[in-house]
């Protein structure tokens, strides 16, 4: 018969040899001798194990315990406890996430930590609202800074710009701290702040329609497959003439000259948009704009190499991109987030397995970014995260459940912080059942224990310094050491301007780009209806084929300097020109997801 027991907010099975060692409450491991450490590791090794037969057959009791403990001694772990507890004992650098769980009590002795070299393995923070999962981002966040890993952190609400300040210390903090060993001490760590395209508190974070691309601009303006597919033909004619898409005017003038009488033969030429998709996409722009959405595009772009620096005393710079003032517009921000990583995907250098990551990136509300997404979209974000573990970065997605999260990106995340769930309603339930199968084989009672967890408590599996699947571990979790809760917003502030980034992203620059090219186009044509400047692809031609006509130039031919002839003598075409290096600079290499590669 299977019984149950509280597990410190966590269920341990029964009578399932198989599955774990099964003990009575007063079975136990022997202590080891007077004098002898209480780390885990030794206590693994301290002295052979009573065979599993001895401890599980019908009657048996527990072997005598032949010393008695030092006064001031942690009691010996049980043997399940101690078989979960030694699976985290590493010997290289660690993250430490707080103690062992075990039969209604917390072990303090029993540590449970993620080894730092497998953090770009990615992982997964998930849970119900309310359960801690803030906290600890905060916990990981502040514990890699400390070992001189940069950090980005989207900060959804604004509750974790507390990371630039020292903690307060309170009953709750010193509990904690003495229920897990923790040697708390007031902290603050190394922060910069941004925001999207300035709105709110933080340096202003923008990107190039150029850069940012077809594909995530598809998931922003909410097109079907068929107008995204659409929009990446656009993209590739701006790329080919030479029309440099900065901000959401560019990319709208460049559609409204291709449903123009003028553009018309354009429109033909690139094959497959139809004038009714192109009206489509002119619209969803127009609106887009309307909403106030055009301060996030343009110049100067940020460059992503900012999240990769460390402070003068070594530490990690905390990068916080505060997102309170665009939280209504989930497509935007989390759309934004992909846009970070992909860029520093295509421009990181190949590392292969190093002793720490470069780079460990929370993407915070993850399910937002899945949510209607396309097979593009998902693909590429399936690449990305496959593939960026070479370049030294850390992908840790943060959601409600592993489900919010595809099947193909899932399977990529090796460390798991899995905080409470709830299960009121069939569809809670079948979730909870869902989340169970993702885990390895435990000796808990998964289903009983994740609708138990109290806050700041979760299960935890990270992956070995091995690689290697840790068994799985009910948690209570270390206390933040910063403070946990929003700074000031006038210290906010403060931090903002004074930083060295604010001059180099504060001001907004427009140079002129294709919506400027083509509205002095447009305008340099004659009102007697006669042929006046030429579109882009008229102007095109190879600059060999122009050496060949045997044909004088007439005077007029000579006066006129046509949108392809401004943007081929242009400073940005001749830069273009040399870092692609082909097809004659025309075209702009892209990434995975349709980004634009840049030259750091």
């Amino acid at each position: 018969m299977e019984t149950e027991c509280d597990a410190g907010k966590g269920v341990v099975k029964r009578g399932k040899p198989e599955e774990g060692f099964a003990m009575s409450d007063s079975e136990s491991v022997p202590s080891a001798a007077a004098g002898a450490t209480t780390d885990v590791a030794a206590e693994a090794v301290a002295g052979p194990l009573p065979p599993a037969n001895a401890l599980s057959a019908p009657g048996a009791s527990a072997p005598p315990d032949p010393s008695p403990r030092t006064p001031g001694s942690a009691p010996a772990l049980p043997r399940t406890a101690l078989e979960i507890a030694a699976g985290y004992a590493f010997t290289g650098p660690a993250l430490d996430l707080g103690a062992l769980l075990w039969d209604g009590t917390c072990l303090p002795d029993a540590g449970i930590r993620i080894p730092l070299p497998m953090l770009n393995r990615h992982g997964l923070v998930a849970g119900a609202t309310g359960t801690g999962k803030t906290k600890t981002l905060q916990l990981i966040a502040e514990q890699l800074s400390a070992q001189g890993v940069p950090v980005f952190l989207a900060d959804v609400k604004g509750d974790v710009s507390g990371i630039s300040a020292p903690g307060t210390a309170n009953d709750r903090v010193a509990s904690r701290a003495a229920e897990v060993h923790q040697k708390w001490t007031a902290t603050g760590f190394p922060a910069e702040f941004y925001a999207l395209g300035g709105l709110g508190h933080g340096i202003p974070v923008r990107a190039t329609i150029t850069s940012f691309g077809p594909v995530l601009l598809s998931k922003v303006l909410q097109l079907n497959h068929t107008q995204e597919q659409s929009l990446g033909l656009v993209f590739h004619y701006a790329d080919q003439k030479g029309l440099e898409l900065l901000d959401l005017k560019d990319l709208r003038a460049v559609v409204a000259f291709l449903v123009s009488d003028e553009g018309k033969a354009e429109l033909k030429n690139i094959g497959g948009l139809s004038t009714a998709t192109a009206g489509v996409i002119l619209r969803s722009l127009t609106a887009f704009e309307a909403q106030g959405m055009a301060d996030f595009f343009g110049e100067p772009e940020f460059d992503t190499a900012e999240l990769l620096r460390t402070a003068p005393d070594g530490r990690g710079v905390v990068s916080l991109l505060e997102l309170p003032a665009v939280q209504d517009r989930p497509q935007l921000f989390s759309t934004f987030l992909m846009w970070l990583l992909a860029d520093l995907f295509h421009d990181l250098p190949e590392v292969g397995d190093s002793d720490r990551p470069k780079l460990v990136f929370f993407f915070d509300e993850a399910h937002l970014l899945f949510n209607g997404a396309s097979k593009a979209f998902l693909d590429a974000i399936t690449q990305t995260v496959r593939l960026i573990r070479s370049k030294g970065v850390g992908v840790f997605f943060v959601t409600q459940t592993p489900k919010d999260v595809p099947a193909d990106v899932l399977g990529q995340l090796g460390n798991r912080v899995q905080h409470a769930l709830r299960a009121f309603t069939p569809d809670d339930q079948k979730a909870l059942r869902a989340t169970v199968k993702t885990f390895p084989n435990s000796v808990y009672d998964l289903e009983e224990l994740l609708t138990g967890l109290g806050t700041g408590e979760a299960v935890v599996t990270v992956l070995s310094e091995k690689g290697a699947p840790t068994p799985v571990a009910a948690t209570r979790l270390r206390a933040p050491e910063s403070l946990m809760g929003p700074v000031d917003p006038a210290d906010l502030d403060r931090a903002v301007t004074a930083s060295p980034l604010h001059a180099r992203y504060a001001q907004a620059v427009d140079r002129e780009s294709a919506y400027e090219k083509l509205t002095a186009a447009k305008a340099t044509k004659p009102s007697d209806g006669t042929r006046g400047a030429k579109g882009p692809d008229e102007m095109a031609a190879p600059a060999k084929h122009r050496e060949e006509r045997t044909g004088e130039r007439t005077e007029e031919r000579k006066g006129e300097r046509t949108v392809v002839e401004q943007v081929v003598g242009s400073g940005m075409f001749k830069s273009l020109a040399r870092s692609v290096g082909t097809q004659i600079g025309r075209e702009i290499t892209r990434s995975i997801f349709g980004t634009a590669r840049r030259r750091r």
